[in-house]
């Protein structure tokens, strides 16, 4: 007699996601381009914060990049000139023209492929939208790199 039944809703999660980008899955459904939810000031802000961390990061890592690709090259060819490795120069050269052949042939082409083009049209929409957010980023990121 004095019994609640409990009911409750089931949602189909896959089919909820199933036709959505993935960033509307990550920010909710509600998230717009910043352009709808921010004033300028702000977005500029976030831009160029989020640009110059980038831009800092991305200066140190390529200085450490840099570093240890010469600091193998030069190890590389220690190792060559006092003989602990020998190179086989035929094979690189053999290597090197298949490369360029392959190279030769997706030039040739000049198309994208669909799953690429289809990247490159969803990132040109989004830097359409968000037009101040990306010029901060743009300066943010070139103020990173250069201090």
């Amino acid at each position: 007699a004095g019994v609640k039944e409990d009911s409750f809703n089931v949602l189909d999660l896959a089919e909820y996601t199933k036709n959505r980008p993935w960033w509307r899955k990550v920010f909710a459904p509600s998230s717009g381009s910043s352009a709808e939810k921010y004033n300028v000031a702000t977005q500029l802000v976030i831009g160029g914060v989020t640009g110059w961390c980038t831009g800092f990061i991305f200066q140190k890592v390529g200085k450490l990049a840099a570093t240890a690709v010469g600091g193998g090259f030069f190890l590389l060819q220690i190792a060559n000139h006092t003989g602990y490795i020998k190179v086989d120069w035929k094979l690189v050269e053999r290597d090197v023209n298949k490369a360029k052949q392959q190279l030769k042939f997706h030039r040739s082409g000049n198309k994208m492929p669909p799953e690429v083009k289809s990247r490159v049209d969803e990132v040109i929409i989004f830097l359409k939208k968000n037009v101040i957010l990306t010029g901060g980023f743009a300066g943010g990121f070139l103020l990173g790199m250069a201090s």
